[in-house]
């Protein structure tokens, strides 16, 4: 980068976890970037699971990236900076990217988006959310046959409705949204019900 290259450090403990200390990940990252000639604007700190999304101070980086207050996101390592599992993780690096922010891991440093294989990474990580997207699908669907084949209907209780009535009008028919009016349900429970009838009759 030509400009003063400015920097966010993100680093996070478990409060479930004895004996960590986020002082350890700073000291390392803070050094780092002083070495590369870099800037540090701000510290974002979460002392919770990776595995929550919902992380304060990992929600306000996001925020601050899509403002551009930052050039790169630098953390200790990948599952410091998330546990939300492959995908999400995955997604969350395309989300920098997407808002003209870099990244890179300190100890890992194979995951840096400036590095000379940044095309490489990136499109490599794209190729992996690509795959778990398609992985996630044919889970669900393999997941819903079963449960159809055994006459279960996963998802919210079942609802206090005439099902025969519902079929028997879209045998004649009638919309989704018609049949909804006239039931007094909502279009998307009405489309659900005749989708599972019709799992079910397969």
């Amino acid at each position: 980068m030509d400009k003063e290259t400015l920097v966010a450090l993100y680093a996070r403990v478990s409060t479930l976890t004895r004996g960590q200390d986020v002082e350890n990940q700073l000291a390392q990252l803070r050094e780092f970037v002083a070495k590369m000639g870099w800037r540090i604007t701000r510290e974002y700190i979460d002392r919770v699971s990776g595995a929550k999304r919902d992380r304060e101070a990992f929600q306000q980086l996001f925020e601050d990236a899509s403002q551009r207050k930052f050039d790169v996101v630098v953390f200790w390592s990948l599952d410091r900076f998330s546990r939300e599992g492959t995908l999400a993780t995955l997604q969350h690096l395309q989300k920098l990217t997407s808002y003209g922010v870099a990244w890179r891991s300190f100890t890992e440093s194979y995951l840096d988006s400036l590095g000379p294989f940044a095309d490489v990474v990136v499109s490599l990580l794209a190729t992996i959310a690509k795959q778990e997207r398609i992985r996630i699908r044919e889970r669900v669907a393999a997941g819903l046959q079963r449960a159809a084949a055994k006459g279960r209907f996963p998802g919210r209780p079942p609802l206090k409705c005439d099902r025969e009535k519902i079929l028997a009008l879209r045998a004649t028919g009638a919309s989704f949204g018609q049949i909804a009016s006239q039931m007094n349900l909502a279009k998307a429970s009405v489309a659900r019900i005749c989708a599972q009838s019709a799992q079910v009759s397969q």
